[in-house]
Order: C-alpha cells, then sequence, then structure tokens
C-alpha cells in the first residue's frame, strides 16, 4: 500500500512537471492566437469559478472582516500583479529566462521573511540572498544581447516584477492559510485578484477570435487554466497535509530543468555562458538559503 507521503510526494513531482511544461505551452499560445491579457482573463473568471463552487460544497467558511484587506492584497499581488506581469514577460522573453529568475523566489520570500516578519537570518542566508539577486540581474541584463523574443530584456524586468508579487503575495498569505482552510484562502484570493484585471483585460477577452483558434491553442489554454491553475494549486494543497512547506518548495527547482530540458532537446533553445552562469549563481545562493544550519556543541 502506497504511504500518504509516497502521494504527497508524487503530487508535488506532477505538479512541478505541469509548471515545468507550461512556460512553452504558454509561451506557444501567445501572440498569435491569444494576447496576454486574454489568457489572464479567461484563466481568472475560470479559476474563480472553479474555487467558488468547491468551496460552496466544502462548507461555505466565512472569514473574520478584519482579514479582508490582507485578502484584498493577496490577490492584487497573487493574481493580478502575477498574472499580468508573468504573461506579458513571458510573451517578450524566452520560457528557460522566465524559469530561472522564478527559481529565486524562494530567496526573495526570505527576504520579504526578514523585512516584515523580522525573521532572523545569518550570514549565510543574507550571502545567498545577494547571491540570488546578483544572479537574477544578470540574467536580466543577458536579454539585452538576446535576439530571442521581440524584447527579452523588458520581459526579464517583467519576469522579475512577477516573481516580487508573488513571493510578498506568499508572505503576506501564511497567516491566513494557518487560520482557515485553503480552499477559502483560494477562493477570496483568486476572486479579489480577477476583480482587479477586468477593467484592463475586459476589452481584449471581448475581441477573443474564438473561431480561429486551433486544436493546439485550445489545448494549450485549457492546460493554462485546469493544469496550470486548477489541478497545480489542488496537488500543493493536498501535499501540505503530510508535507512542510518547506520541502515542497524544493519542487520550484524541477522547473528550470524541465523547461530547459524541453527547450534544448525539442525546440532547440542555446543556453548562452551568460544564462548558465546566472543559473549557477542563483542556485548557490538557493543552496545558502535552504541548507541546514550547522549543527553546534552544547
Amino acid at each position: 500500500m502506497v504511504s500518504a507521503s509516497a502521494k504527497a510526494h508524487a503530487a508535488l513531482f506532477f505538479s512541478g512537471l505541469i509548471f515545468g511544461a507550461n512556460y512553452w505551452i504558454a509561451k506557444g499560445l501567445m501572440p498569435v492566437f491569444m494576447q496576454p491579457m486574454q489568457i489572464v482573463f479567461y484563466r481568472g473568471i475560470i479559476t474563480v469559478s472553479l474555487f467558488y463552487i468547491i468551496w460552496r460544497f466544502s462548507g461555505s467558511e466565512k472569514v473574520e472582516k478584519r482579514d479582508l484587506a490582507r485578502l484584498i492584497i493577496c490577490g492584487m499581488l497573487g493574481v493580478a500583479v502575477n498574472q499580468v506581469f508573468f504573461f506579458t514577460g513571458l510573451n517578450f522573453t524566452s520560457p528557460v529566462d522566465t524559469s530561472l529568475i522564478h527559481a529565486a523566489s524562494p530567496l526573495m520570500v526570505l527576504l520579504f521573511s526578514i523585512l516584515i516578519n523580522h525573521e532572523k537570518a545569518g550570514m549565510a542566508k543574507i550571502t545567498g540572498i545577494l547571491l540570488g539577486g546578483a544572479g537574477a540581474v544578470l540574467l536580466i541584463l543577458s536579454g539585452k544581447l538576446s535576439t530571442h523574443g521581440s524584447n527579452q530584456f523588458l520581459g526579464n524586468i517583467l519576469i522579475f516584477i512577477n516573481i516580487l508579487a508573488y513571493s510578498l503575495y506568499l508572505v503576506l498569505v501564511k497567516p491566513l492559510m494557518a487560520k482557515y482552510s485553503a480552499i477559502t484562502v483560494l477562493k477570496w484570493v483568486f476572486l479579489s485578484g480577477f476583480i482587479f484585471v477586468v477593467p484592463f483585460s475586459l476589452q481584449d477577452a471581448l475581441q477573443v477570435s474564438w473561431g480561429s483558434l486551433s486544436a493546439y491553442a485550445w489545448f494549450a489554454l485549457i492546460y493554462i487554466i485546469l493544469g496550470a491553475t486548477f489541478f497545480t494549486y489542488l496537488l500543493t494543497i493536498f501535499s501540505l497535509r503530510t508535507l512542510s512547506a518547506g520541502t515542497a518548495g524544493y519542487y520550484i527547482y524541477m522547473q528550470p530543468l524541465i523547461a530547459s530540458f524541453i527547450g534544448i532537446v525539442f525546440l532547440g533553445e542555446q543556453l548562452s555562458l551568460e544564462k548558465i552562469l546566472a543559473a549557477a549563481v542563483i542556485f548557490a545562493g538557493v543552496y545558502l538559503v535552504l541548507r541546514p544550519a550547522p549543527k553546534t556543541n552544547a
């Protein structure tokens, strides 16, 4: 019989696979078939509907009024800013650059935890944050030398803002996840985030030429909405019943490896020396942040 821990690890593994492939699948949808804001709108409205249905059938848990402001801020950061800058940035830059910048997320989470929650950090973790930041900056600047994408330098900057917003969201949402069920928090976060993006995306959303979408475009849109959003959130929630958030965080490093593998093997992506060096610096920073603290003798 498969243990609960093994099932949780399997859920995180498949979640990592889905996310890793999503960089290329979403890239293939833009801009030929859909524009970034069109994807953001339909991803938002369908995901909100699905989480609302689950929330209704799981007891319709209420939240206290004093927590609504934080939920709204989390929605703005974790859904609105995060998704708008992700899809807009990915439209300009490469999936490999995007996934490598995302690998710096744990460093940014720690930085915000230090600034907001006054979390203590030793010299190794501070050095890791600085290294990861330097690697991300190097990767962004390498976009100036690349010919991949219409404006890869701008795209890298937008992706960096995307992951900054998402990392701050993770820090702010943590107390809410401890107080309410995950479905309740996700319902409110996606609802408030979607409300923020409606004024900026509705006009574009109404101009989608549904009849001109190819079979691949339909597959990509369904994959983004159901696979890379709805099911991955559910898989992560399932895994956190057994595993710690720290363990779940390690699986984020599957994503740049998968994205790079797909790009190099199947799509002819070239890894420049600058990208390899930037990736090495980012992962060195991540290692310093996540490695266990050395034991001291009493």
